[in-house]
């Protein structure tokens, strides 16, 4: 993990960082965050990272104590102060503490974290693919507000762990929405489809700039909501995330993605996001 942290007033050393017992993140999954990929010391589509941020911001009603410019500030001390070259930048805001009570307190101040750890990109994995499960998708109607609650989330990938898979596809009643951690998106007879950009996904930047690349490499994209039946039939699946950037699926639920390695529309994404990079 990197060395600091910053709190939206000043950095200081992680050891010197501390929670509010009664912090309603805490106490309640009361806040949002952002997770920011860092390349070569700078921020990754910061531009769409914030406005995501604001707008989660917003439709939970937590004010931001910050302007946009100033928070971006902050984070790119931090990224300067840890040396981070290649990672990640974890930034959470939460409604601040109060005395636990539902109703959102009147003298709560909305509460700021940032942190960066080192990651480097999984060219490995984005090489050879990756494997899947598949499972009901239970998590709540907002799935769009990019909130503190994911436990739902954390329960779908820990199944897939535990099953040898790195994500958990989720689903509700077969017509299949966004992994536990990333977004999804299938080809068929050459046209990509991926869920539409409403309540039940997460707007997600890597998915945005995918289908952007997409549209400037003329590939048929349909944002479409696909089946089960649909993803075990496709040609090629892939998972569109800040950490797994556009990641080939080559098994779903121990069946083969077609003939079982990635395939021409994953490695034209994957070279055209690279360049972007």
């Amino acid at each position: 993990m990197g060395k600091y942290v910053w709190n939206g007033e000043r950095l200081m050393n992680r050891s010197e960082a501390s929670v509010d017992v009664e912090d309603r993140g805490h106490t309640f999954g009361d806040g949002i965050y952002e997770v920011f990929r860092v390349y070569s010391g700078k921020m990754f589509e910061p531009e769409l990272h914030w406005a995501r941020f604001e707008r989660s911001a917003r439709e939970l009603r937590i004010e931001l104590p910050l302007s946009i410019p100033e928070l971006e500030r902050g984070v790119e001390q931090l990224i300067e102060a840890d040396g981070l070259a290649e990672g990640i930048v974890y930034l959470q805001l939460t409604r601040g503490a109060a005395p636990r009570a539902h109703p959102f307190p009147a003298e709560a101040r909305p509460a700021l974290t940032a942190f960066s750890k080192p990651l480097a990109r999984p060219l490995s994995a984005l090489e050879s693919g990756t494997s899947v499960i598949t499972r009901p998708d239970i998590r709540w109607l907002r799935c769009d507000i990019k909130s503190l609650n994911l436990l739902p989330n954390v329960l779908a990938k820990q199944e897939a762990s535990e099953a040898g898979a790195s994500e958990a596809v989720l689903h509700r009643d077969g017509i299949v929405t966004e992994g536990s951690s990333s977004n999804i998106a299938i080809a068929k007879d050459g046209v990509v489809r991926t869920h539409p950009a409403n309540n039940l996904i997460l707007h997600g930047v890597t998915r945005a700039v995918a289908l952007r690349l997409a549209s400037e490499l003329d590939l048929r994209v349909s944002e479409e909501a696909f089946t089960l039946d649909e993803l075990y039939a496709a040609d090629e699946a892939f998972l569109l995330g800040t950490t797994v950037e556009v990641m080939p699926i080559v098994r779903i639920d121990d069946r083969s993605v077609a003939n079982g390695v990635p395939g021409p529309i994953a490695r034209k994404l994957q070279a055209a996001f690279a360049k972007r990079i």
